[in-house]
């Protein structure tokens, strides 16, 4: 349980650390793609461990696991699509580019809190 709940909590940091300095710079930079990808890297292997933990069937229709999955693939699909705006993005699309992060991030929270709260009342 620490070695699964510690690289759900990287994920945290390393997401967050992405998000916020991109929207603080205004600006998308490839440490902060960097940043993303490695965010979700640690959500993807802390999630494994979490399932490894997991005691019955794994149920995709159960809200925290609807949730993390939703997440994962927003959070997939936002590192592909930085990783494109950083290599061939027009000026234009990088500075832009913020808007969309913070709403992945907000999303992203939802099933760690969610995952916090199942995991503190067990």
């Amino acid at each position: 349980m620490i070695i699964s709940t510690t690289l759900i909590t990287l994920a945290l940091v390393f997401y967050s650390l992405g998000v916020w300095a991109e929207r603080i710079a205004r600006y998308l930079k490839p440490w902060h793609v960097a940043s993303f990808w490695t965010g979700f890297f640690f959500d993807v292997t802390g999630t494994w461990a979490m399932h490894l933990l997991a005691k019955g069937p794994f149920d995709l229709l159960a809200s925290h696991t609807l949730t993390g999955q939703i997440a994962l693939w927003l959070m997939l699909t936002h590192a592909i699509w930085a990783t494109f705006v950083v290599r061939r993005g027009s000026e234009a699309a990088r500075t832009r580019f913020h808007r969309y992060s913070l709403i992945v991030w907000l999303i992203w929270l939802v099933p760690y809190f969610g995952g916090m709260y199942i995991g503190m009342t067990k």
